[in-house]
Order: structure tokens, then sequence, then C-alpha cells
């Protein structure tokens, strides 16, 4: 502790694990016993499906033409035990990607809750709510409030149809690689016990060749990550998260408006904000985002929700409802400066949140995953008629995302987020609003930005609110909520770093939104169970591994 009474800077970095790469790139043949498929999608969320859907459409209408390329076998592999348990979104949805995938549909035929009808952004302080002018980025006039989880199990009932195996429960451990070459994926084993041995209910690993294999894992893959790091592929910025914590309600009165706010109860040094959104009838869905380069080592994004509703303007549509769900995410903020300066190889492509496609300044990202996995599908398809599967013939599909609206889009935001690492809440919202004003011709070039575990973080304590278990919850309750029915002798899937000092401990404890980390004496106590695979440690602090399939949360309305 310093003389004033705050702790000493701690710089979460130094503790962080080696990102374990020989765990998921292995140089080694498929068993014997592997199954052939010609293209793999890893991840069952929207870009993964999207892609599916557009390739089996694609094969399809080349099959009816008399075309050469004869029928190919698809794969779409998901970690959950059934499609959408793993899927956390706002989520206010453009429709576009929709459109793009089912030209023949009115938006009446999707799976949105509503059309948004109104919206308000507000600044809070304690106990006031302060209307304020709704940003160009944040406006949503012609999109639609919705459940990711119904979005993608709809999306997955119309891959099943066009032809594409969906298998569920089985998350992939690692790519399996030739020289330069992905030649397919290995899933995990299930069945261990707690010390890594076969229990009786073990089952070994699934080799599944492709002749391309899709990465749609979502944020932070650690499929993509290693991938990147195996073939030297940087970005010219270091990519930026923020964690989301989210509750679906069921509420006293409905709700007619998108609300965003600004302000308490973040601290000034902190980016992010807070959201309700309706979702048809009395459904609302209340939430915090937080980027994880704050500086205050208390933090914590599940106190700050519970402390949020507590104020007056979410107190009034809450008070007297009952809490349904509960869920948490990591989001890619990084933006354009933070994309991998390519997204293909031989024999793989990236998509989605997994290469980063989010705009932060208007808070979207579905219509980006899915039109870059409609825009994967393309290139493959083409790759196929050609039998190359190549980089060089893959490359078509960076081009076509540098040629779309993802790319304009982030590209004209560039550096909005960027502005507030160091600006804070009032300097880097000056500066957010004049690159707004110029389509982001201000202040010109890169803002340079620090990986989120290398900033320093000191603390001066947090101030708890005591869960009533009607409208404010503790942890282990909203894990309980989040449907998590993760076995409690499963092996830990997390790589804790050596030797961690108790104020690390301490920020690991307020930064998990689960309760998967807690400090005893100067002890770090670690519950595998308790994760919801938000990935927000893998950011900062412990590595997240793929583990058994169907673990983890099991989303329902999120």
């Amino acid at each position: 502790m310093t003389s004033s009474g705050r702790s000493l800077p701690i710089v979460p970095g130094q503790y962080q694990p080696a990102l374990p790469t020989d765990r998921f790139i292995v140089a080694e043949p498929p068993d014997a016993e592997h199954v052939p498929m010609d293209v793999v999608f890893v991840g069952g969320g929207p870009a993964g499906l999207a892609g599916a859907i557009e390739l089996a459409r694609l094969a399809r209408a080349d099959a009816e033409a008399g075309g050469s390329l004869g029928d190919i076998q698809i794969a779409v592999l998901e970690k959950a035990g059934a499609l959408g348990e793993h899927c956390l979104s706002g989520a206010v949805v453009n429709p576009a990607a929709f459109r793009a995938l089912f030209p023949d549909m009115a938006d009446g035929d999707f799976p949105f809750r509503a059309k948004v009808a109104g919206e308000r952004v507000y600044f809070l302080t304690g106990s006031r709510a302060i209307r304020l002018p709704t940003p160009p980025t944040m406006r949503n006039h012609g999109n639609y409030v919705g459940s990711i989880c119904e979005m993608v199990r709809w999306l997955g009932e119309r891959a099943e149809a066009a032809g594409v195996n969906i298998f569920t429960g089985f998350p992939v451990a690692s790519l399996l690689v030739e020289h330069d070459r992905v030649i397919g994926v290995r899933t995990t084993p299930s069945g261990l016990e707690r010390d890594g041995t076969r229990g009786p209910a073990y089952t070994p690993p699934t080799d599944l060749t492709a002749r391309v294999t899709v990465l749609a894992e979502g944020t932070r893959g650690s499929l993509t990550q290693a991938y990147c790091r195996w073939r030297g592929i940087g970005s010219a910025n270091p990519p930026l998260f923020a964690l989301g914590v989210k509750e679906l309600w069921e509420s006293a009165r409905p709700l007619d408006a998108v609300v965003h706010t600004l302000g308490w109860p973040l601290p000034n040094d902190a980016f992010g904000g807070t959201f309700m959104y309706p979702l048809g009838g009395n459904q609302i869905a209340v939430g915090v985002v937080v980027g994880l380069d704050y500086r205050q080592a208390s933090l914590d994004a599940h106190e700050l929700l519970q402390r949020l509703k507590l104020h007056p303007l979410f107190r009034s549509y809450l008070q007297g409802g009952e809490m349904i769900e509960w869920g948490a995410k990591t989001i890619p903020e990084g933006g354009d400066w933070a994309l991998a300066e390519r997204r293909y190889g031989d024999g793989l492509l990236v998509t989605g949140d997994a290469a980063g496609f989010v705009e932060v300044a208007s808070l979207k990202g579905i219509h980006y995953a899915m039109q870059s996995g409609i825009f994967a599908a393309r290139a493959i398809f083409d790759a196929l008629k050609m039998q190359d599967t190549s980089a060089a013939a893959l490359a078509s599909y960076d081009q076509m995302v540098k040629d779309s609206y993802i790319t304009r889009d982030l590209y004209e935001r560039r550096n909005m987020r960027l502005a507030f690492q160091h600006g804070g809440l009032y300097g880097g919202g000056i500066k957010a609003g004049l690159m707004t004003v110029t389509r982001g011709a201000f202040p010109g070039g890169r803002i340079a930005s620090e990986r989120d575990a290398d900033v320093a973080r000191t603390s001066d304590g947090v101030a708890h609110v005591p869960p009533d278990g009607k409208l404010t919850f503790s942890k282990l309750d909203a894990v309980f909520r989040s449907g998590n029915a993760t076995r409690d002798d499963i092996p830990s899937h997390l790589i804790v770093g050596q030797d961690v000092p108790p104020a690390v401990a301490d920020f690991y404890a307020h930064l998990c939104p689960a309760g998967v980390y807690e400090r005893d004496g100067d002890r770090l106590v670690v519950s595998p169970a308790n994760c919801v695979d938000c990935k927000a440690t893998d950011d900062v602090g412990p590595r997240w591994t793929p583990r058994e399939g169907g673990s983890g949360a099991k989303y329902r309305s999120m």
C-alpha cells in the first residue's frame, strides 16, 4: 500500500500465462477413424450458420445447373449442447445480412421480436437521468430487437433443411495441420475425471478432416489466437475487448424504446455504458458493458449491474418484476486498427467476432458476422470449383470483406474507441464527436493503443451491493440463472499463472462475473465449474481452453 492508502499498481499481463499454442496447433495425421468433410465451420453462431447456409445453397444451385462440384459435405461444430445456448447479445439487429441470406423473405419472416419503435440516450448520475440527443451512430431506425438465441436456432433449422451436418456438444480442441496447411480439427474428449484420467463416461476426441476450415468460434477464439500466432499474423493495434453482463427480466411494466446510458455507475476513466431493450410484451433486457482496459482493479461488472438496477430510471421498470435469465460475454472492441492483417490461409478462413468484426460506436456485430460468413462461403465455393483451397485461392474472402460495408463502417469509426483509452469519458467523448462529424477524418492517422492486459490498475476498494434475491443478486445466483449445468468434477479448463499475488487474486475475483475466482487468505481459489465462457480472464488473466461439450451456460432467450 502507499501512504495514501491506495494499492500499488498491478499490471495483469505480468501474471498471465503464455498462450498454449502447441495445444491448439497439432502437426500430426488425423486418426484412422476420422470423419471426412469438405468444409467445417467451427462455431454454430450467426457467422458459422450463415456461411454454411450460403455454401449449401451455392452447391445445390451448381448441381441443379449441371456443374462440376458435385455433392459436398458441410459440417458445423458447436460446443454448446444445443444451438443458441452459448450465444449472448443485446440484441438490436441490423437486418441487412438476413435480407442478403434470404432475399425471398420479408422482414416479418425473420426471427425478430419487434421493430425498434424509439430510442433514448441518457447521461446518468447516481440519482438522475439527463436526456441527451441520440448520436448518429446509435440511431436504430429500421432495426429490430430480438433474442440472439432465437435467431441462431432459426438459422440452425434452415441450415439442417439445406443439408448441413450440425454437431452440437462438440468443442474443437485443436487444428490439425500439415506443413503450413490446416487439414481439419480435433474435438475435445469428454468424461474425464478432475485429475484428467478417464472416467466411466469417457468419450475420446473425434478428428474431422476438411478441405477448408472456417473459424467462426466467436470472441477471443482460442484457435484463432493460436493460428495467428503460429502463422505470424499481426495487426496495427492489439485487439481490445469489453465485458458485457446482461439480465433478462419479466418487467413490472413494458418499455417503449431502446435505452442507452453513459456515465454512472461506471467510473469516468472506464469506457462503456448500460442499456435497456424492450423484447416484446413486458420482457426487458438490461445490461452493463465495460471496456477491459479499465484502471480500477476493484471494478466489478456484475456489481455495476446490480447497482444500476437501483437507479430510479431502471428500478421503475424492474421493481416488482422477475429476473428470468443472466449471462456474460466479452466483445471485440479494437475496431479497424485491431483487425488481423489477413483472415485467410491455406485451408482456413476466420469470420465474425473471431475476426473482430464489431463496430463499437453503433453497438453492432451480428450483421457483420453473418455477412462475413456469407463472403466466406462464396470464396470457398469458388476455391472448391477450382480444386484449389490454398491461401491464394481463398484470398478473395478478404477482398470481399474490404469492399463491403463491414470495412467501410469499421474504417469510418477506426479511432473512436481508441480515443477513450487515454482520454477518459469526457476527453474521449469530445474526440468521438469530432470523429463522427468528420466521418473519421479527425484526427487523421492511427491512435496507438496498448493491450488490455498491459494497463496498470490500482484499487480504492469497491462498494458491494447486498443481494436481496428480488432486484439484486449474487454472482452464484446469477450463474444459476444462466442455466449452467457443468459437472462439478470436470477437469479445470483454465490455465492460471504461477505465484499469483493477493492483489492480482482480488483483481480476478472482481473481474470474473461468475464467481470462478476467489481469494482465500493469500491463496487464489478457482472454481472452474462456475465458468460461463465469457472469456474475460482470457484477455487479462488465466487462459481459457475448450472443455467437454455441453459445459457452461445454457441460455434460452438471451
